[in-house]
């Protein structure tokens, strides 16, 4: 991989711009001021900027795994535009790991292709999410078996409450399930991410049933990196998960809900509900939890492929996302996320949480 630098080209962006532009949903209202920042040293200084003005400041990249409100945010949106990638020092005691820095504002799929291109394993089943590589440890972004949590050594952060920029370990994210210390507070302005990946031509062993379905092999088996990362974006395509401008279907959030993680008591009690259903699609965790489709909950309540309320809709190809047909405002997707999210609490006794951020607007 090689490095890549970006020059500083900070701009204020006209204000008749609406935040709709700077999302995938193309939904939401208008903002007092965005501004762009192209790197580290931009970044911090308008975040202490604002945190002077006492002004309130949302962070934006990819715009990809966020539903911002009709009334839009009242005040400043800053756009985090830092690119870059850098090959650390290798450890000569481990020579097949290798570090790689990426910086916040790095389009994730760009920086996934490089890793697959160098022939680092690690991320190739993370291929095609839309977004940038600074919001994947806050959400712990995961798919077809792999998280970023498994291959984060570090992520560097300006810390808001200190003043000054920190390296946290993995330990020190506080990673779960689509979930991590920077989730739920904006204490911590993610600024890079270092993974560690392996050097080799093969993909992790590939744990996923699906996958493991589309390329013709066993779970366990491991396959050529460019094969899985093929594969998955293939797989994502066909869900309406890769961002494509002439396929309605990806003008989303990706998936709306979280697949709900039930105690072994809630558990029964859903299996019992779904009678005739059948048993729900669902994955035992190591700690007697477990995890259940929220999209066979939400079909089996009734919301099938396609189901559409005002100009908001169900994907045509995946019933997690929930798209923007030809929707005015936001308040037409979060009513039909309500009545998703009430079906299926009425149904089956389980309530679904939704996975994007959600700003000036609830469900």
């Amino acid at each position: 991989m090689s490095d890549v630098s970006a020059q500083s080209a900070t701009a204020n962006i006209p204000q008749s711009h609406s935040l709709a532009s700077y999302t995938t949903l193309r939904l939401g209202g208008p903002a007092q001021r965005v501004i762009s920042a192209v790197n580290q040293d931009e970044i911090i200084r308008f975040v202490r900027e604002a945190e002077e003005r006492r002004e309130p400041l949302l962070l934006l990249a990819g715009g990809s795994n966020v539903v911002i409100g009709d009334d839009g945010f009242a005040g400043s949106v800053l756009l985090i535009r830092s690119r870059g990638t850098e090959q650390l020092p290798a450890d000569p005691a481990e020579p097949d790991q290798v570090t790689v820095r990426v910086q916040a504002g790095e389009p994730w799929d760009e920086f996934v292709a490089g890793t697959v291109a160098a022939g680092l394993s690690g991320l190739e089943c993370l291929s095609g999410i839309p977004g940038s590589a600074g919001a994947t440890p806050i959400q712990n972004v995961g798919a077809y078996g792999q998280e970023v949590a498994e291959t984060v050594a570090a992520v560097e952060a300006y810390d808001r409450s200190t003043g000054a920029v920190t390296r946290m370990t993995a330990g020190e994210c506080d990673f779960a399930y689509r979930s991590s210390v920077f989730r739920h507070s904006d204490r911590y302005v993610v600024l890079s991410v270092d993974f560690r990946l392996t050097r080799s031509p093969l993909s992790a062993p590939v744990r996923y049933a699906e996958l493991a379905r589309k390329l013709g092999v066993e779970v366990g088996d491991r396959v050529p990196l460019a094969q899985a990362r093929d594969a998955v974006r293939a797989l994502r395509a066909g869900k309406g998960m890769v961002l494509d401008p002439d396929d309605p279907d990806t003008r989303s959030a990706g998936s709306f809900f979280t697949n709900p993680v039930l105690d072994a008591a809630g558990w029964v009690r859903l299996r019992e509900r779904a009678g005739e259903a059948g048993e729900p699609p669902h994955w035992p965790l190591p700690d007697g939890r477990v995890k259940v489709s929220a999209a066979w909950l939400i079909d089996k309540s009734g919301f099938g492929k396609g189901y559409r309320s005002g100009g908001a809709a169900i994907s045509g190809k995946h019933t997690l996302a929930l798209t923007n047909r030809d929707a005015h405002s936001t308040a037409e997707l979060i009513a039909l996320a309500r009545e998703i999210r009430d079906g299926v609490r009425e149904r089956f006794g389980v309530t679904l949480h939704p996975e994007p951020i959600l700003i000036n607007c609830v469900i």
